[in-house]
């Protein structure tokens, strides 16, 4: 049986919530998309009963803090569990040159020399391409670049349980991809606030979508299930 789990869904600089990444899971592992953007990763974990050690798989599907940071403190935590041979098998890291060159940058960076090289002990880069095709925890991942008008970055296309499922990153989809996403079982997309909010927010500016404009978009390529990631609280 196939679970997703999301540890949040807020934006970058959220107080009460916290920010966008979840997990899939099944009986071979945990495979981690995205990793919010501070040390509150950890906690979201142990909350959803995720161990550290069991997640063998990570995805950072672009650069920007809210995604990345997160994976940081996940570093320091796993350079101390590989001190102390806590940590047996390798961690693959699936993400963009841009998102490989800023990980490595941050870490040497604000990291201790001892615990990057006990990460780099224990973690293997995966440095994707447009159309690269791997298989995770027994589930073929094809991931792709969004076209994104911002930061390089990148989503996936997968098949949960006989459901095609594709993650969108959080830029609103290009068009480029409207053949890709069509007929799509489960979708996951960003909304930025609701569509009355849009004159407050300007959220179409910063390339991103409102909630109703959106399941618009997801309606006419007759999308059976939307996930909108929030980047704002919607009540």
């Amino acid at each position: 049986m196939i679970k997703i789990t999301m540890l949040g869904t807020g934006n970058g600089g959220t107080l009460d919530l916290y920010n966008t990444c979840f997990v899939i899971e099944n009986e071979e592992g945990a495979f981690l998309i995205d990793t919010g953007g501070s040390i509150e990763i950890i906690k979201r974990l142990k909350e959803a009963n995720i161990n550290l050690e069991e997640i063998k798989n990570i995805f950072i599907s672009h650069s920007h803090t809210d995604h990345i940071l997160g994976l940081i403190w996940m570093f320091k935590k796993m350079g101390r569990m590989a001190k102390n041979g806590e940590i047996k098998e390798k961690i693959n890291i699936y993400c963009n040159d841009v998102v490989c060159e800023t990980i490595k940058g941050v870490s040497d960076y604000i990291l201790a020399p001892v615990l990057v090289e006990a990460v780099g002990n224990v973690t293997n880069f995966v440095v994707l391409n447009d159309g690269d095709q791997y298989t995770i925890n027994g589930i073929d991942y094809e991931f792709f670049d969004i076209c994104a008008k911002g930061t390089k970055q990148f989503g996936f296309e997968c098949n949960l349980e006989d459901n095609r499922f594709i993650f969108l990153g959080d830029e609103t989809l290009n068009p480029l991809l409207y053949d890709r996403v069509r007929n799509a079982d489960y979708v996951t997309h960003e909304s930025f606030c609701l569509d009355r909010e849009e004159n407050i927010f300007h959220a179409y500016e910063k390339n991103h979508s409102t909630a109703l404009s959106v399941s618009k978009t997801m309606n006419e390529l007759n999308v059976k299930k939307l996930n909108s990631l929030s980047h704002r609280r919607i009540t």
